[in-house]
């Protein structure tokens, strides 16, 4: 484990500034300008941050319940709303404030975007049972792409996590449209999110092999360009 006395480095953290672009990135950027200074001086970025275990909890249990009444999904799209919110704000209020927790608040807020997707996707295995193996499958799928971004992160120090215009507040979008369809056909002899899993698996695997791909492709440029620079400024190598 880690040890308290280690020392910290002076190595400049980029892991609070994400790259990429996504369809409602603007439009976040412009909402979080507007409020951030709106937010309560009780309320600070851990809070917001540590507040995804309440929405996880509640969107297991009010899941849990659909399977008595298929309503009780509106709650859950009630709190992948709430956790849009805290995790939109968690950040920007940090900065504001100038709190300090930016290691920290990379770690858990990332660690925690993990745990909300197994939430909703457990969730959907109580009503889509049948559909399980696809479920799991799905969850390893989108669980590549946060490695990726991990790992991309510690070879670049570049942290992306919207790929194909397609970021974190999309896939929200798609689970709270998905919620709707259910509640609306639910009782169907087909839920039409059962039949369209198969494609969401297909399109992640796609999408996932480009991403990685190009990712790689993006490191290897990136160490032959450094290899070219202590090759032509080998005192440089000796320096450092």
């Amino acid at each position: 484990m880690f040890d308290d006395k280690s020392a910290f480095t002076d190595e400049k953290f980029a892991g609070d500034q994400k790259v990429g672009k996504s369809i409602f990135g603007k439009l976040e950027q412009k909402l979080v300008n507007k409020f951030v200074a709106k937010i309560p001086k009780g309320i600070e970025t851990y809070h917001l941050t540590i507040s995804t275990l309440i929405w996880c909890a509640f969107i297991i249990l009010f899941s849990f319940l659909a399977k008595y009444n298929i309503h009780w999904l509106w709650g859950v799209s009630v709190m992948i709303v709430f956790q849009y919110i805290t995790d939109l704000f968690d950040g920007a209020v940090g900065r504001l404030r100038n709190t300090g927790l930016i290691k920290w608040g990379y770690y858990m807020d990332h660690f925690l975007d993990y745990i909300f997707l197994c939430s909703i996707l457990i969730g959907y295995s109580f009503i889509l049972k049948d559909e399980y193996n696809t479920l799991f499958f799905i969850l390893v799928a989108f669980g590549a792409y946060m490695v990726n971004s991990y790992l991309a992160f510690a070879a670049t120090n570049k942290f992306k996590i919207s790929y194909l215009d397609i970021g974190p507040t999309e896939v929200r979008l798609i689970f709270i449209i998905a919620n709707a369809l259910i509640i609306f056909n639910y009782g169907d002899e087909h839920i039409p999110l059962a039949s369209i899993l198969p494609y969401i698996l297909a399109f992640a695997i796609v999408g996932l092999i480009w991403v990685v791909y190009d990712t790689q492709r993006y490191i290897w440029k990136k160490d032959i360009k450094e290899k070219q620079k202590i090759a032509n400024n080998p005192t440089d190598s000796v320096t450092k």
